[in-house]
């Protein structure tokens, strides 16, 4: 099972504040755009980009930026499958 997560040690993220991927209760517009893209520049230059994405559609992630997606991206990605 451990090796299952082992991806996660070579993230880019993990030496980044949590903060700059999970938005404050209350965070719109122009403060929340920028600290998503803050945090889709990290994830564009991680080695495990891929696998991060992948294990965010799959686990349904409901928060946070994850391999490079917003909570609305893997929404509109989520409703781009159904239909």
């Amino acid at each position: 099972m451990a090796l299952l997560w082992e991806w996660q040690y070579d993230g880019a993220c993990r030496t980044v504040s949590p903060e700059v991927f999970f938005h404050p209760e209350g965070e719109r517009g122009p403060a929340r755009r920028e600290r998503d893209e803050r945090a889709k520049a990290v994830c564009a230059t991680c080695p495990v980009l891929q696998q991060c994405r992948d294990q965010a559609l799959t686990a349904r992630e409901p928060y946070g930026v994850w391999g490079g997606m917003t909570e609305a991206e893997r929404e509109a990605y989520y409703a781009q499958q159904v239909g």
